[in-house]
């Protein structure tokens, strides 16, 4: 049987590349609580994610949990319902209520003309998504969010490294998450950050995160426990030297699926977003009207080793710990899209050779 081929694979330095950087771990004993490591990653992140600030947390979810926390909201917070699992739970967890807009049939982003008509009294911000990396339309927003005077928190978990004509995606809205996760195009092994604009959220973040602490024996904030250690820093300030690389590389990978299955009816590409530098991080197919339906393609593949993904299958608003407050049917065109995406393989060591396989496979069927 021919090699296995997942749906992503980890980004690694070179194994002696990470021992030098831990190295001095040994000599200073300092594993966590904010380290040189950890100043060293969030320092470099500012200046390659084009952001003024930067706070680093133990994973994605956590930091989207303390920047709502952070912001001090109430009542309900508008979201979509193709995300994964943690934007609506990082919600739910702040004691706050999620009500889910539509997304856009184009990018799968929420759909910023169905914003308006969700916004009651109760409503204190929007959590949009960065879709794949497909950028939300951040100027509406922002239209929106100042008329009501809302809270915007992007979930970037996607979109490590894109720019919107040159400037940050990190830096729309009152904060950013990133997730740092082993399957992202950086990762920190495990891991997230908060970028945001105004200095102020540092100090409370960085409270936050250790338990609420604020002095040697003052504890003013009901917080966790979610700093970054040492390890996943120098893990991070590693990838971030090869990123640009790897990205490139996924770029290579990217187009030659779209140049082999452009022109095959019944199989659908999102459109690359004009001003838009794209990391990409995922390659979303949608089937419809394909002589395979989008679960026959992916039976078909897996029965050749090769593994893709339902991302994102349910939607949120169908999960079964919310399925008796809210139903998918509300969100037609995101039950439409859940019902139809596959993900595809794509890494930065994925070869061509590979990706022509898995398109002979889905071309020759």
């Amino acid at each position: 049987m021919r090699h296995s081929i997942q749906v992503t694979r980890s980004s690694m330095p070179e194994f002696e590349e990470y021992v030098e950087e831990i190295k001095e771990l040994w000599e200073s004993h300092w594993l966590t609580n904010m380290g040189s490591k950890h100043k060293k990653l969030e320092s470099k992140l500012k200046e390659y994610l084009k952001v003024p600030n930067v706070t680093l947390f133990v994973n994605g979810h956590l930091a989207l949990e303390c920047a709502i926390a952070s912001m001090n909201l109430t009542g309900e917070v508008i979201t979509t319902p193709f995300t994964f699992a943690s934007t609506t739970h990082a919600i739910v967890r702040n004691g706050l209520t999620p009500v889910f807009c539509d997304i856009n049939p184009e990018t799968y982003t929420i759909d910023t003309t169905k914003l308006e008509s969700l916004i009651t009294e109760k409503t204190s911000a929007i959590i949009p998504v960065h879709v794949y990396g497909n950028v939300c339309d951040v100027d509406k927003i922002e239209e929106v969010a100042k008329k009501y005077n809302l809270k915007v928190i992007y979930d970037a978990a996607h979109a490590f490294g894109v720019t919107v004509n040159g400037k940050g995606i990190g830096t729309y809205g009152d904060a950013s998450m990133f997730s740092f996760h082993a399957t992202k195009v950086f990762n920190t092994i495990e891991g997230g950050a908060i970028t945001y604009n105004n200095s102020e959220l540092t100090k409370v973040l960085n409270e936050v995160k250790n338990f609420g602490i604020t002095g040697p024996e003052t504890v003013e904030y009901i917080g966790g426990n979610a700093k970054m250690n040492e390890f996943q820093a120098a893990m991070g300030i590693c990838n971030l030297r090869n990123v640009d690389n790897d990205i490139q590389k996924r770029k290579i990978i990217f187009e030659r699926y779209r140049e082999r299955l452009k022109d095959i009816k019944g199989i659908k590409f999102v459109q690359c977003q004009e001003g838009v530098k794209s990391n990409y991080s995922y390659l979303p197919v949608l089937f419809d009207g394909f002589k395979m339906d989008r679960n026959e393609v992916m039976e078909k593949l897996a029965s050749e080793n090769i593994y893709t993904r339902k991302y994102f299958y349910p939607l949120v608003n169908n999960f079964e710990c919310y399925k008796n407050r809210y139903h998918c049917s509300e969100t037609p065109v995101a039950e439409y899209v859940a019902n139809r995406i596959l993900t595809f393989p794509l890494y930065s060591d994925l070869s061509v050779e590979d990706v022509d396989r898995i398109c002979d496979i889905i071309i020759n069927e």
